[in-house]
């Protein structure tokens, strides 16, 4: 009987998400990646709080599952339909969802697995992460996000040079880069992201949920428009009891408890 492929568990408002394949490091094949289509968009719209999106054995997700298309006649693979119907909803929905997303890093996080990672909110990642657009080195070109996310993590030339050699990135590099928030010694790694998980799991989570969508809307609107939807999405939450519960949180000089509501 196969092991279950892809953990999920919810405890304390943290969802975790876990690719469990480590035979392989994780890399995804098309059962797993349509299987976490499923559960993130289930995520989006559960009691969840914050999502942790993390990798069994010695690896994040070292991407597609290369090994297990030989034999396979990949010349009649539809794969724009492949990547439309499954790969890409997967990234919008880790991007929309209306609720913080942490990657917990740790060896391999390559290809699509970098991409997904890419889609969340933070990176935090063990000193044994290893970050890379492998693509090129099998004659592919970047998918699941990368050619948007790198660009504006990094700039034009990083992302191409990143792209175009395939090269593998140290945590240490990709801190400096900007592209991981945190990065931890192995055995601290747990830790790190449980504060993380449990500090944004107590915030206020329509406010959380109004920095995403303010983000992502001002990465590709003007600031006129920007400034616009700030004052809609703020109306919203200047209505909700997490917005009084942290008034008065602040006259009586104590830590709020928010509700997410």
């Amino acid at each position: 009987m196969n092991p279950e492929r892809l953990v999920v568990t919810l405890q304390d408002g943290v969802k975790r998400i876990t690719f469990n394949a480590p035979e392989r490091r994780n890399a995804v094949d098309p059962e797993m990646i349509e299987q976490l289509r499923g559960i993130v968009e289930e995520t989006s719209k559960d009691a969840s709080r914050v999502v942790v999106l993390a990798g069994a054995g010695e690896a994040f997700c070292a991407g597609a599952d290369v090994k297990g298309m030989l034999g396979r006649d990949v010349g009649s693979l539809d794969v724009t339909e492949h990547l439309r119907r499954l790969t890409n909803p997967t990234i919008r929905a880790l991007r929309e969802m209306p609720k913080p997303v942490i990657a917990r890093l740790h060896g391999a996080a390559v290809g699509l697995g970098c991409n997904y990672a890419l889609a969340c909110d933070i990176r935090i990642a063990s000193t044994t992460a290893t970050l890379g657009q492998v693509f090129s080195k099998i004659g592919l070109i970047p998918d699941g996000g990368s050619t948007y996310f790198l660009p504006r993590l990094i700039g034009y030339a990083r992302a191409f040079e990143m792209m175009a050699t395939g090269e593998l990135l140290k945590a240490e590099q990709a801190l400096a880069m900007g592209l991981v928030n945190r990065v931890v010694p192995p055995d601290q790694l747990d830790a790190v992201v449980d504060e993380w998980a449990a500090r944004l799991s107590q915030g206020p989570t329509l406010a959380l949920a109004g920095i995403k969508k303010a983000l992502f809307f001002g990465e590709t609107h003007t600031l006129a428009e920007a400034l616009d939807s700030e004052a809609v999405t703020q109306a919203t939450c200047i209505r909700s009891q997490d917005f009084r519960e942290g008034v008065q949180a602040f006259v009586e000089k104590r830590r709020p408890a928010f509700q997410g509501r």
